[in-house]
């Protein structure tokens, strides 16, 4: 359905995906928690000074974290081993790793003790905590990647510390410092280098969890809460273009809701539909607003964005779309491309006719929209050379 793009338009699409694949798998800042405008000044490309984000964060703080910080050794990143799993055929799925990163809040002390690595295993609960009666937790999730240079890389992490933050407030829980939040990600990431795959092969997926652990039976916020990071190697989350049914009758969020945090409370209540649309031959399904049922918002686990000519819109942040830091990512870098960006309320039928559409987030990184399915009405996009993704 989609028409071939203007000449002046290829060179910027295809460098705009040049650009965000190679930030989204391996770029060198050894653990910074950069903006992806400092890949175009590794890429000799113009950037605006006032675009950058904080220094580059190269070693862990002891004070920090209260571990002990790594050392250079470590921060290189030499695998241990070679023979872990079979890089080649690596799927998005656990392969538990060997260490996992643990910190404690009592309610009373409002904020977290240090933190320590441990032995990846079971967590003990007691069957009245907070999180098992009432739901309250907070899951995050980012990446680390191994560059050619064999240093191990992190994409924006104080970014997941702020979305936890934000979360945290919602749920009426403590959240760590953005500075401990980014010191546990650097040495889960750290303990488990010998996980993180060879360059192109994929990445080590790193899950954040905010728990309240604390015994409770009335319906209040827990009185004590964890904090821990696991990891595990990860492949893919999909392959090819992703193909969509819409969904109309299942809501993801409702307004007023936790539709823009990551509570562990919004995913179980899709599956089913999730499932359903699985069963049928669908990658994914797109929610619609709850409020009206004419708008679309998102997909299970990403954001969605949608082209027609030289302009980008994507669902706007209203309390009922997930803030993904590669959502934000992309909106910075076609900005500085050139290109319109709309962050704006999307009629199901303006996506049905739009010329591209694409998904983002941590998991699938940047994945073109193959097709669309409503009510029995398919339509195709067309992707690759010349477009968008």
């Amino acid at each position: 359905m989609s028409s071939s793009p203007r000449s002046s338009r290829v060179t910027s699409r295809q460098r705009m995906v040049e650009i965000t694949t190679t930030s989204l798998r391996s770029f060198n800042f050894d653990f910074a928690p950069l903006s992806l405008f400092q890949i175009f000044a590794r890429t000799q490309s113009p950037i605006s000074r006032g675009f950058l984000a904080s220094p580059p964060l190269r070693h862990c703080s002891r004070n920090a974290i209260g571990v002990q910080t790594a050392s250079d050794a470590s921060i290189n990143g030499d695998r241990e081993e070679h023979d872990l799993c079979n890089w080649d055929e690596l799927k998005f799925s656990l392969i538990p790793t060997d260490y996992m990163y643990v910190m404690k809040c009592s309610s009373g002390e409002g904020a977290f003790s240090q933190g320590h690595l441990t032995r990846y295993g079971n967590v003990e609960l007691s069957p009245s905590s907070g999180v098992l009666n009432y739901g309250q937790g907070l899951l995050e999730g980012l990446k680390a990647y191994r560059g050619d240079d064999n240093r191990i890389r992190l994409f924006r992490p104080e970014q997941n510390a702020l979305r936890m933050q934000m979360g945290a407030e919602r749920m009426c829980m403590p959240s760590p410092t953005a500075e401990q939040f980014v010191g546990s990600i650097k040495q889960t990431a750290l303990a488990n280098k010998r996980w993180v795959p060879p360059p192109g092969k994929g990445s080590l997926y790193i899950r954040p969890l905010l728990l309240g652990t604390g015994a409770i039976l009335g319906v209040a916020p827990s009185p004590e809460y964890t904090f821990l990071a696991y990891a595990s190697p990860v492949g893919n989350y999909f392959t090819g273009s992703m193909h969509f049914s819409v969904e109309d009758k299942v809501y993801r969020a409702i307004p007023g809701g936790t539709g823009g945090i990551k509570s562990i409370t919004n995913y179980s209540p899709i599956y089913k539909a999730v499932t359903q649309a699985k069963a049928k031959g669908f990658t994914d399904v797109i929610f619609l607003d709850a409020a009206t049922g004419k708008y679309i918002e998102e997909a299970t686990a990403c954001n969605i964005f949608v082209a027609k000519g030289n302009v980008i819109s994507t669902p706007p942040i209203a309390g009922t779309i997930l803030p993904g830091i590669t959502r934000k990512t992309i909106i910075e870098v076609a900005s500085w491309l050139g290109y319109q960006i709309e962050e704006r309320a999307i009629p199901l039928e303006e996506l049905m006719n739009a010329d591209e559409a694409f998904c983002t987030g941590t998991a699938i990184a940047i994945k073109p929209v193959g097709s669309v399915t409503y009510q029995g009405q398919r339509v195709e996009y067309k992707t690759g050379d010349g477009y968008l993704v």
